[in-house]
């Protein structure tokens, strides 16, 4: 028998599938819950063991880990008589690497700790390529000595892993970081319609322009998706704008300005709105190339 600690896996999407496969590859015991029957199978195709329920998945369970999509998600498997909190045991660590509310992360460790239930918020950055390679960076907020036994879980999964400070740290810095990216984004959008309008090379130009100070990894991860108009999600446009909502949310609580910010969320409510959601966050290529009067 593994004497690694048996890992519960709840939420198994995008990034939360080849996330479970690296602890499975690690030789970690992983039981999964998700709603999506295809998932369960991937998961026991790949040596996990599929649940009914998220109550069964956690029952005895000595890491919990949960990645959904948003707070209210989080809200739904934590509380309620079938949730986290009812089902696992005392001195169960709850990893939550979803991208939330800090107040929520928050709640959530003020309620657990009711149970005897010990709560880490480990929100993740590096989108869908970033959890197949596992070379996410991971922001965590919580206890110390919580942080240091789920260490060798969090090197199984990323690359830069970071203690940020207590309850809700993870998730304020997971929520600057969106901030960041979406900004990227919308000036390597903007830039591309610029020198497409231009006659530029764009291959060439995005070429040199990674190669000094306009680089980025951003640029990096999303430069095909820019040249092929390859739109296919690895961070759906829906799901940066719910992080957007949590960003300007809690600088407006805090007092802090948001002025690009706050312009970068509405173009990605205004991509929402017209129907690309779905699409991969690079999509906001989309919403400059309509402002600039191109057929999409």
């Amino acid at each position: 028998m593994s004497s690694l600690p048996r890992i519960a896996w709840i939420g198994l999407g995008i990034m939360g599938s080849p996330m479970s496969e690296h602890l499975i590859k690690a030789g970690y015991e992983v039981t999964g819950f998700t709603l999506e029957q295809d998932k369960l199978d991937r998961l026991a195709a790949a040596g996990g063991t599929p649940a009914a329920s998220v109550a069964e998945a956690v029952r005895d369970a000595d890491v919990v880990i949960t990645m959904v999509p948003a707070s209210p998600q989080v809200e739904a498997v934590a509380y309620g008589p079938d949730g986290i909190l009812e089902n696992a045991g005392a001195g169960t660590l709850l990893i939550d690497m979803s991208s939330i509310t800090p107040q929520t992360s928050v709640d959530l460790a003020v309620a657990a700790k009711e149970k005897g239930i010990r709560v880490l918020d480990a929100p993740v950055s590096g989108g869908e390529a970033g959890a197949v390679e596992a070379v996410l960076s991971i922001m965590v907020g919580g206890d110390p000595a919580d942080f240091a036994e789920a260490g060798p879980v969090f090197e199984a999964l990323g690359r830069t892993v970071v203690l940020c400070g207590p309850h809700g740290a993870g998730q304020t810095v997971k929520a600057a970081n969106q901030l960041i990216v979406a900004v990227n984004i919308q000036a390597c959008a903007e830039a591309v319609v610029f020198l497409e309008r231009s006659g530029v090379d764009l291959t060439a130009a995005l070429d040199v322009l990674n190669g000094g100070l306009a680089g980025s990894t951003v640029l990096t991860r999303k430069k095909d998706n820019f040249l092929n108009r390859d739109f296919e999600p690895g961070f759906r446009v829906d799901l940066h704008h719910k992080d957007m909502g949590i960003v300007t949310d809690a600088a407006r609580t805090v007092g802090a300005a948001l002025p690009v910010g706050a312009v970068v969320a509405q173009l990605v409510a205004s991509l929402r709105a017209q129907g690309d959601g779905g699409l991969d966050h690079s999509a906001l290529l989309r919403a400059v190339e309509r402002l600039s009067g191109a057929p999409v």
